[in-house]
């Protein structure tokens, strides 16, 4: 899996990559592990509202695999929680596509299988 990490306003540490490499590398195993075309773009930083609470970090993950495009936008208080929150939400639209995949792969061998009884 590629994954391009950009940030806005502030310092892109080693730690924070770090951190990123690790929580958006643990998305791969959702995915189809023989899918060389997995793209990965991160956003990261400081939301650019004025806020009166403090300082509101936001986390953007746009994934695009042979199975669909995936996006999740988190802004939270903590950088590290907004990072969590938006892994969180791609980890739930992946295994939803998945689901629905399956689900219709065999609502269509029950279809089969019921015109098969019927021609007996």
């Amino acid at each position: 899996m590629k994954t391009n990490v950009k940030t806005t306003g502030i310092e892109f540490t080693e730690a924070l990559s770090d951190y990123v490499d690790e929580k958006v590398g643990s998305i791969e195993k959702f995915l189809d592990p023989a899918d060389q075309t997995i793209l990965c773009e991160v956003e990261i930083g400081m939301s650019t509202k004025a806020h009166q609470s403090g300082e509101i970090f936001r986390a953007e993950v746009n994934l695009s695999a042979a199975v669909g495009h995936f996006r999740a936008e988190s802004e939270k208080e903590d950088l590290y929680v907004a990072i969590n929150d938006a892994k969180e939400q791609i980890i739930e639209a992946v295994k939803a596509e998945r689901n629905k995949k399956r689900t219709n792969i065999r609502k269509g061998g029950s279809i089969i299988k019921n015109l098969l009884k019927f021609g007996k």
